[in-house]
């Protein structure tokens, strides 16, 4: 089976090719300044088996070697599909031309009430601060999706966010792809 090595400084992600050119990933989650190893790590086995790719914004808040975030992700790094950006602008020009919808606590819209299709983008802050109102002020309002919380909730973990949203959105398109 051919395999492609992603290098980032000392970082090797290899890449199992289930015929990749073939295969169509239907969305693509964006991680901006990811701070905390475990997380990243859940997400990569989360896209690993949704069929979704992910693209890490820099700077990381960890060596992209971590063992933390390689234990969480368990042996799934290679069964997913990692790019790695140096800005954000670079990571918009790699996806250029499709809808960003970013989740933040300053959203007021759910998932469930937005219309997904293949290829929509799903952009998330760094666990501590969310994202940057910079960013945020680029998007129309009703991209700017929240999930419902409690009164007197701050936020919820990265990494089950992520798995909320994608999971909404493979939903609405029916599971496809999926067994």
């Amino acid at each position: 089976m051919p395999r492609i090595v992603l290098t980032a400084g000392l970082l090797q992600i290899s890449l199992i090719c289930l015929n990749f050119a073939a295969y169509r990933f239907m969305f693509s989650i964006v991680l901006y300044q990811p701070e905390i190893p475990p997380n990243t790590g859940n997400i990569i086995r989360l896209c690993a088996n949704s069929g979704a790719d992910l693209h890490l914004v820099k700077p990381l808040g960890f060596p992209l070697d971590s063992a933390k975030m390689k234990r969480a992700g368990l042996d799934y790094h290679e069964f997913a599909r990692i790019s790695l950006h140096e800005t954000f602008e670079d990571c918009l020009a790699a996806l250029e031309g499709r809808r960003i919808f970013a989740l933040t606590t300053k959203g007021r819209t759910r998932p469930d009430q937005a219309e997904f299709r293949p290829d929509d983008v799903f952009l998330f802050g760094p666990e501590t601060r969310g994202l940057p109102a910079a960013i945020l002020e680029r998007l129309p309002e009703n991209q700017k999706l929240r999930l419902p919380m409690l009164p007197g909730s701050r936020s919820m973990n990265l990494s089950n966010t992520v798995a909320v949203m994608l999971y909404e959105a493979w939903r609405q398109n029916g599971y496809q792809g999926g067994i």
